[in-house]
């Protein structure tokens, strides 16, 4: 008898099991690493089921940049108490105030995450950090491969990138280097809200269509909190909106939605022409190669 064919999304959670479960059979010291977003949240759920009935062997680490909405850490620290995982929290309010960083003139913080994140793989010796990049969020993450080899600097270099030929995957490395691993780069925004809907995933509220005080810049509706905003001539006007993707509140809009549900939600992915990095994260707008100069710094 053959094994019946998996479907489209069958297929996605056994390659991202798989991709777990060689890592976790290969490197020694794996972490996750954990925003409260529905991608980072979608790789704790897929550890989960790898290794299931036995708990997720690998910690989690965020790095917290002090700006983020309180809605998402409420959802974080919920989803460690409730699944019993370890945490581990980079403060980059901790760099700054002790002078390893300084505060950017804009107020975003996204950029200053690197130096953080480094630093907490180093301390820790973490030999392969999981990350929830997929392929179609921005132009220089297709270049990735599902295991990304990073230099004793943290730094990604296109052209070291190994190949990846029968689902054979590499994490051979140096002392000092590690490997990131994206379980989930094959994946699209679509293909993780039908996984979301299909297994129930639980998601911070404000993914979903919600009252919120607003004022726009830079065509994106960015809300009020300790970043700054607005200023000058923005006004703060209340709309129904949601996020498609979470993090820094100073360069992460919302838009206008009334979807409250996965399936509507579902229905606004399929109709857009924009990934969510490209309508609401002004970080990713800095230059032409803004995600491409922050990777080979060793940025997420």
């Amino acid at each position: 008898m053959t094994a019946p064919a998996l479907d489209a999304l069958e297929a996605l959670e056994s390659e991202a099991i798989h991709i777990f479960r060689e890592v976790a059979g290969e490197l020694e010291r794996p972490v996750i690493l954990f925003s409260g977003g529905k991608d980072s949240t979608l790789l704790v759920h897929l550890a989960a089921k790898a290794f299931a009935p036995a708990p997720v062997p690998f910690p989690l680490l965020h790095v917290d940049t002090g700006h983020n909405y309180p809605e998402v850490i409420q959802f974080r620290d919920d989803l460690v108490a409730e699944l019993g995982l370890r945490l581990h929290v980079a403060h980059v309010q901790d760099w700054i105030d002790d002078g390893r960083l300084v505060e950017r003139p804009d107020g975003t913080r996204n950029p200053l995450q690197t130096q953080p994140l480094l630093d907490t793989i180093a301390e820790h010796r973490f030999d392969a950090v999981f990350g929830g990049g997929r392929r179609d969020e921005e132009r220089a993450r297709a270049k990735e491969r599902i295991i990304s080899l990073r230099d004793a600097f943290g730094r990604w270099d296109p052209r070291s990138q190994r190949p990846e030929l029968w689902n054979l995957y590499n994490g051979r490395h140096a002392p000092g280097e590690h490997v990131r691993v994206f379980p989930i780069s094959n994946w699209t925004e679509l293909d993780v809200w039908r996984y979301i809907q299909r297994e129930g995933v639980a998601l911070p509220s404000i993914y979903y269509a919600h009252e919120r005080d607003v004022f726009r810049r830079d065509g994106m509706w960015l809300a009020e909190g300790p970043w700054g905003g607005p200023r000058g001539a923005e006004q703060l006007v209340h709309k129904t909106v949601r996020y498609r993707t979470v993090g820094d509140g100073s360069c992460t809009g919302a838009v206008e939605s009334a979807a409250v549900t996965v399936e509507e939600i579902i229905s606004e992915v399929m109709a857009s022409r924009l990934t969510e990095r490209g309508a609401t994260r002004a970080d990713d707008r800095l230059s032409e190669a803004a995600m491409e100069d922050r990777k080979r710094e060793g940025y997420f």
